[in-house]
Formats: C-alpha cells, structure tokens, sequence
C-alpha cells in the first residue's frame, strides 16, 4: 500500500484507518508498486472555522474520492477537528469502494472504554457520552452501548481500588503445541521445552526479587494472574513450586483474586487442579475457543471438544471459585451455525466468566505461511460479525455482565473481544490491567512491568527478554533485572514528590 499524505497529517493515524479497510495491510516504497497495489491519497486544508479532510481510495483504474468538513468550534472529541475529518472521509470513502461500513467507525485504540471512562469521571451524561461515540467517532449504536455498558461495570470496580495497590503476573510462555494463529511458534518446540526446569529455577528466583521490589515501592498485591502460553503444560510438581514460592510473599486468602490461566483442556489434570485449590488460586480459564472438532484440528488445537468438557467437569469437581472459558469468533472454516452451537454449550455449562473473542491473525502466524492471505484476513468479517452479536446477545440473557474489552490489529471484521460475567466474579487483573489504573509488576520471558504513578497520569513499560533461552541467558537476564529494579525505584521515588 502506497500513502501520499499532505504534510502535518499524523501518519500512523492514517495507517491504522487503512487497516480498517485493508486489515493485514504492509505499507510499501514506491518501487513496490504494482498495478494492484492499493494508493491513498489524503489530504486537508483549513481556514478560521473549519477543516476540511479529503481521501482518495485508489486501486489500478478505479478510484473514489469523499470529503468531510468539521467545525473547529464545539467539537468534543478528544481527537481534534483534523483527525475527525480525515476519518470521516475516510469512511465515506471505504463506503463508496468496498460497500462496507465499520461498526467501530474510527475509533481504533486498543481500549475503547478509557474515552468512556474518562467522560464519566468528568460528569458528562450517558446520553452525550453516546452521542459523541455515534457522532463524532461513528461508533454504530450497539457497539456505543456496549462501550458504555462495559465502561460503567469497570467504573464500578476502580472506584473501590485501594491507594497502592499492584498486581502480580507470572509469565509461564510455552504451550504443548502451536495455534496456527499463534505468532509465539517457537515456544512450543521440544528443545524449549526442555528448558522448563531451569526456567522455573529461574522464575523462582526473580518472584522473590519483585516481591523485595513491590515491597520497597510501599505497594500490596491484591491480584495475582498466573499467565502463558499454557501454565497447566508444568507438571504437578513445577506448579506446586512456583505457587508455593508465591505464597511465601503473601497470603492467598488476602488477594482479591488469584488467577491460572490452565488454558489447553489437553494438559488439565486433576492432580493439577487441585493444587490450585489448595494453593489458594480463586479463578482459572478452561479454554476451547470452539467446540467443531474440524476447526480444533484445523488451527492446531491438540485437544478435542468431548476434551474440553471433561477438563470442564474436573474443574467443577476440585471447587475451583470461578471458572473462564474462552470463545472466538472468525476462526478459520468456522460458520455462523458452528460458532452458535459452541456458544449454546457454554451457556449450558454456566461458568462464571467467558471470553468472546474474535479471530486476530498475528503477522508471524502459522496461518499466513500457506494458502491464500485474503481468506485469513476478512475486512467485512463473514458471518463473524453475527456470531459476535449472537455470543453477546446469548450472554447478557443469561444474567452476564460485560465487565472488559480491548479491540486488536487485524481482528476478523474489525471487531473486539469482550468479557463477560455474573456479578461478583469479573476477572479483576483484566480491568486492572487493561485500563491502566495500577501497576502491574511482571516476571518471566515476554512480561512486560508497568508502573503506574497515583493518580494514573504517567507509565512506564519495561519488558523482560522475549524468548525463555533469551531470558535464561545469564548475562542478558542480570541487566534486565537491573534495568526493571533501577527503573521502578526511579519512577515511585518520583512519583513520591
């Protein structure tokens, strides 16, 4: 894809647009060009009271212009006159060539409730709220309820969020076999996972370390969220250690929740399981993402669904608090019909808490590697779109609550993923995490530490290495560690001022 922007307009804004129209996009040089390459031409000019944006939607002969003018004066949204304008345009324009109008209109963050949130908390009115979703980021009007639905249930529960409080999340990234979808292919060979019990040894060691740190930076941890890949892929004996090095910092019972992220039905046991209740862990996930047994195999799930519910039903039997269960919609070979009938089992089982997903391909995905791109990435969705109404409509009728969302890159359609649960059971580090109202003190490969000042106006992110053997690699692991404690120390002494 080709970009001629006039200057002073925000690249990367213009970027995410075109993802929106052209998801899986890879923006070219010029010597890329080929006859079919897609060019989009904006451009914006202004005088005292207004701006007006125009976009052009180029491909080989066919070509659509829209415009769009917006007034200077009056205008709400947080994004300014300019950025509303080309987006408006930009949509008039994808209307015209594609026949396709998003649902999310131009509001593409990964977190669709902070504009909510932060209305709310400035006293707007729901009603003005949804009118500026619908009017100036052309939010369709289902998904402004939803966004206000879900903004509210968070606002509920940050409300009650004690000063100095952080969470905990314990990195466990390997899986007993690749997703299709999974950009993280590697975590999964044999020759990493042999690496499972020296990065056990090690994760031990930096839990102590962040506990010290938590400690120093006068925080409590009231969530712990236990992460990966797959957690349940350790044995019972390497589950046992790890939550048994956790509770020598804190007490179990005083934690708000305590979370396993089980995952694959294929590496639950009931051994398992019931180290995590007697470890104190309040919530797992048994995940199945569908329960077509065709479309399991097809993006490399090792389990089946009869799997999933026998994992499900050790869950129930070991008493594990709340239960999550996972569900996406898009998956490859998946129809309207196949993904209802996964939904209507899981409703039938009633957990606590489930998870709609929608199927967002990753760009080192195994997917990408074979066949034809254009059936993995969907600008309209197929039925994905329909299966995602179906699943939140299923779930609000059985007495669930939609409690967090977040929206991905190249999601099927453009749609978000949104978690749901029965009052009192909500996934706690999910809204914590997500809205950015805590710090999040992270340890293993691929965690990411993000410290959050008091009154959540300043962060700052610091990754661990990505890789298990990069994070075992003592010299690369010491100046991590180094870099994590120095910058936390820095940045709560400065946030103490």
């Amino acid at each position: 894809m080709i970009l001629n922007i006039d200057p002073g307009i925000n690249r990367y804004y213009v970027q995410t647009l075109c993802m929106v129209f052209f998801p899986g996009a890879k923006f070219s040089t010029v010597e890329e060009v080929t006859p079919q390459t897609p060019v989009i031409t904006v451009r914006s000019r202004s005088d005292d009271e207004t701006v007006t944006a125009s976009v052009t939607i180029a491909i080989g002969e066919i070509s659509v212009t829209a415009e769009d003018t917006q007034s200077k004066t009056g205008q709400r949204a947080k994004i300014g006159p300019e950025k509303v304008a080309i987006g408006a345009a930009f949509l008039k324009a994808g209307e015209k060539f594609f026949g396709y109008k998003p649902a999310w209109g131009i509001l593409t963050g990964v977190r669709p409730t902070k504009l909510a949130r932060d209305l709310i908390n400035r006293g707007v009115s729901t009603r003005e709220i949804r009118d500026l979703l619908t009017g100036n980021y052309f939010l369709n009007p289902k998904k402004a309820n939803l966004v206000l639905s879900v903004a509210g249930n968070e606002e509920r529960i940050i409300k009650a969020l004690e000063p100095d409080t952080c969470s905990l999340y314990i990195s466990i990234p390997f899986c007993p076999s690749r997703c299709s979808y999974c950009s993280f292919v590697s975590y999964s060979t044999p020759r990493l996972l042999s690496l499972i019990p020296d990065y056990i040894d090690l994760l031990c060691r930096d839990i102590n370390e962040t506990f010290k740190l938590i400690k120093q930076a006068g925080k409590k941890v009231i969530c712990v969220y236990v992460g990966g890949g797959t957690p349940s892929i350790l044995t019972p004996a390497q589950i046992n250690r790890v939550l048994k090095c956790v509770s020598r910092h804190v007490d179990p019972a005083t934690l708000l929740e305590y979370s396993f992220e089980a995952g694959r039905p294929d590496t639950i046991t009931e051994d398992k399981l019931r180290i995590l209740k007697e470890s104190g862990v309040t919530r797992i996930s048994v995940n199945t993402q569908t329960i077509n047994d065709l479309v399991l195999e097809t993006i490399g799930r090792a389990h089946t669904s009869q799997d999933f519910f026998d994992a499900y039903d050790i869950a129930r039997k070991v008493g594990i608090h709340c239960i999550n269960t996972d569900l996406i919609a898009g998956l490859p070979g998946e129809s309207f019909a196949s993904f209802s009938r996964s939904v209507d089992a899981v409703m039938r089982l009633a957990p606590e808490n489930v998870t709609f997903h929608t199927f967002a391909v990753k760009r080192s995905a195994d997917v990408l590697r074979v066949g034809d791109k254009s059936s993995v990435y969907s600008r309209s969705g197929g039925t994905a779109g329909k299966s995602v109404d179906y699943a939140q409509m299923r779930a609000r009728n059985a007495g669930y609550l939609p409690y967090y969302m977040y929206r991905q890159k190249n999601t099927v359609g453009n749609y978000e993923n949104v978690g749901y649960a029965r009052e009192g059971y909500e996934g706690l580090y999910n809204i914590f995490m997500m809205e950015e109202v805590h710090s999040v003190f992270a340890v293993g490969a691929g965690a990411v530490s993000k410290m959050v000042n008091s009154d959540c106006t300043r962060i700052k992110r610091v990754a661990a290495p990505k890789y298990p053997y990069e994070y075992l690699d003592p010299e690369i692991h010491e100046r991590t560690m180094a870099d994590i404690i120095q910058t936390a120390k820095k940045f709560f002494a400065e946030d103490d001022q």
